[in-house]
């Protein structure tokens, strides 16, 4: 395992937060700009014995090897047991023998488990002798009874310890959390220095530009889609083929894949229809725009089927629904007088 160079746009905000002092930071902005890779990397710097000039970490040190590997003593990663798997973090031993043994699913969650065996750690002395960090990530899946069982040590840190809590939706935490953490907003990258990090990581440079129309210009989130298999011009043909109802266009879709692609294509519906250039799609690409109401409909139908899409009762029949509802959605344009 190799430890990733930090994406270009996020060198200046971590120099900028390094310079800073602070016990809680809360990082926040949309998904795929790289809030939980900011965190890390302000994490390693803490943490690093051997830090540059600039106060970064040196990649080489002990603690930097600790960390590259997952075996840091000083360091606590909270997240949903399945981002501890996605980002190669082990989990607990107890934790992991439920899930091998399929006593339960992993959870999608931050366990308030977790978040008990956290506040033990940041009250225990430093291993290494460079304080500790607690990084939590998402930190908007904790629930109600999880983030209160952080919020006394937020509050009052016991010894040399240090919140990064890294947040794609920070407006689902508690005011109370995030009073207590000093916010910092992560910038969006420009077009072209997404794009070329992305041709860094592999992706042709004729897929680039497509690929980060159909992730919003978010670059980690276009590496992601990269990755998954995703043609540029499938995605062009999308609207299209919901328009005919085909349900093959979404076949290699999870269902929370196609509701997340539904909603990109009902957004940028929404604002060509009210006069503004589409998101995720070429404006060539998108058929005649259906009626405020009937978007509106099929938005709100959407953010429905969006939180239980995750698991849902019959996947090809949502994915059957879903396509049919887009259609007859989509088909309303050319029925307005």
């Amino acid at each position: 395992m190799s430890v990733p160079a930090l994406s270009p746009w996020l060198r200046q905000p971590l120099t900028e937060l390094l310079r800073q002092r602070g016990h809680a930071w809360l990082l926040q902005g949309p998904s795929g700009i790289g809030q939980y890779e900011l965190a890390l990397a302000l994490a390693s710097a803490w943490l690093c014995e051997q830090p540059t000039p600039e106060g970064t970490a040196c990649g080489h040190c002990a603690s930097c090897h600790a960390i590259e590997v997952r075996t840091h003593a000083d360091l606590c990663v909270l997240m949903p047991e399945v981002a501890m798997q996605e980002l190669n973090w082990p989990l607990d031993e107890k934790a992991q023998a439920d899930i091998d043994d399929k006593k339960r699913k992993a959870s999608r969650e931050i366990r308030v488990e977790a978040m008990r065996d956290a506040v033990g750690f940041a009250q225990r002395t430093s291993a290494r002798g460079r304080g500790k960090v607690v990084l939590v990530y998402p930190a908007e899946r904790m629930n109600t009874i999880t983030a209160n069982a952080l919020l006394k040590t937020l509050e009052e840190p016991v010894g040399d310890v240090r919140f990064v809590l890294a947040s794609e939706a920070a407006w689902q935490l508690l005011p109370t959390i995030r009073s207590r953490c000093l916010g910092f907003t992560l910038p969006w990258p420009e077009t072209a220095e997404a794009e070329a990090w992305l041709a860094a990581q592999d992706v042709p440079a004729a897929d680039a530009a497509a690929l980060l129309r159909a992730a919003g210009g978010r670059p980690s989130d276009a590496l992601r889609l990269a990755r998954s298999g995703q043609s540029p011009k499938a995605w062009s043909l999308l609207p299209k083929a919901m328009t005919r109802g085909d349900v093959g266009a979404l076949a290699d879709h999870a269902p929370a894949q196609a509701v997340g692609a539904l909603q990109k294509l009902c957004h940028d519906l929404m604002a060509v229809g009210n006069g503004a250039a589409p998101r995720f799609f070429d404006a060539a690409d998108l058929p005649a725009a259906p009626s405020r109401l009937a978007l509106a409909r099929w938005s709100k139908s959407l953010a429905s089927a969006a939180r239980t899409a995750e698991h849902p009762f019959n996947a090809g029949l949502m994915l059957e629904a879903l396509v049919s509802e887009a259609r007859t959605t989509l088909n309303s344009a050319a029925r307005r007088p």
